[in-house]
């Protein structure tokens, strides 16, 4: 039996924009740590390898020491503020719902392989409600190692019961791309979410603007496969 072709999403900036809410969440521990608050823009390119990799970096632009005991202090700080409130401005980015009914419907599963840890982004999605739509929603704690390690992408295919080699990654910045790129798996790219670096400056297979051009972009993917197995 065939395994099902498997479409496995980023979370933050490529699922869902969650950028309103990580913000709020930092700057509430810079202001209890007495510091001023980040610009969201400035945010937005801190997103994408943890929470403590984004306070780390926010100290570094405040040139503020980042020892791991305050790292840890304000880490669990930023934790229990955005559980309590993560989902507050978050919300699906437009057309991927519709993308994602025009995709189940062709036979696609899909999975979430993200940084953000995985009983808050399985919060999350619960709070959206589309944790249901996910054959597996993996953390860097699911399976112990995180982005971009291949095996945090190649785990999610198979727990989500897909097969690596039928499966496309879809995500906003270079972690994700280069994931994809160690994994063996083709990427798209989207071009609205987080990351210093422009998507198309990171040459995924596809660059993806608007979910409602996904499964177009997809069955391009698909085609690619079938002229690639042909040779």
């Amino acid at each position: 039996m065939t395994s099902p072709q498997t479409l496995v999403f980023d979370l933050d900036g490529t699922l869902i924009e969650t950028a309103p809410d990580l913000t709020a969440a930092l700057n509430a521990v810079l202001a209890i740590e007495g510091l001023p608050r980040v610009d969201p823009a400035r945010t937005r390119t801190m997103i994408g390898r943890g929470a403590r990799a984004m306070i780390s970096r926010a100290l570094s632009d405040l040139s503020e020491p980042a020892d791991d005991a305050r790292l840890d202090r304000m880490l669990d700080a930023f934790l229990a503020h955005y559980g309590d409130n993560i989902a507050v401005e978050s919300h699906p980015y437009p057309g991927l719902l519709p993308a994602l009914d025009q995709l189940e419907e062709a036979g696609w599963r899909f999975a979430v392989c993200t940084n953000k840890r995985e009983p808050l982004a399985v919060k999350l999605l619960e709070a959206l409600g589309i944790a249901g739509r996910f054959g597996c929603i993996a953390g860097p704690d699911t399976f112990g190692m995180a982005k971009p390690d291949p095996r945090h992408l190649l785990s999610t295919i198979e727990t989500a019961g897909g097969d690596p080699e039928r499966a496309i990654m879809v995500g906003d910045s270079a972690t994700d791309v280069d994931t994809a790129r160690a994994a063996g798996t083709p990427v798209i790219g989207v071009s609205f979410g987080y990351t210093d670096v422009p998507m198309h400056a990171l040459a995924p297979d596809i660059l993806l603007r608007h979910y409602d051009d996904l499964p177009a972009a997809v069955d391009r993917l698909v085609e690619d496969w079938g002229k690639a197995t042909a040779r």
